[in-house]
């Protein structure tokens, strides 16, 4: 059950017993439109058990912003 969603040393807690490990921070903190949202996603699922697809998209998610700030970086650096 999703309680309080916090990053720590590359754990994405959702409550006081389980995590989604090796996280990278930028995936939990990066913005898009004034929202976060891994965090977002989360918090949106307060007090809702996590089924196994929604860990999968989660998890999904995750990559996607990793990959994001990964490719945002190139294109800043081609554009200068």
């Amino acid at each position: 059950m999703v309680d309080k969603p916090t990053f720590k040393t590359g754990k994405v807690w959702i409550n006081k017993t389980q995590y989604f490990d090796k996280v990278p921070e930028i995936s939990w903190s990066l913005y898009f439109g004034g929202y976060q949202p891994a965090q977002k996603w989360l918090k949106d699922r307060k007090r809702s058990i996590l089924s196994f697809d929604d860990v999968k998209h989660y998890q999904r998610i995750l990559k996607i912003l990793s990959a994001t700030d990964r490719i945002m970086g190139t294109i800043s650096l081609k554009l200068a």
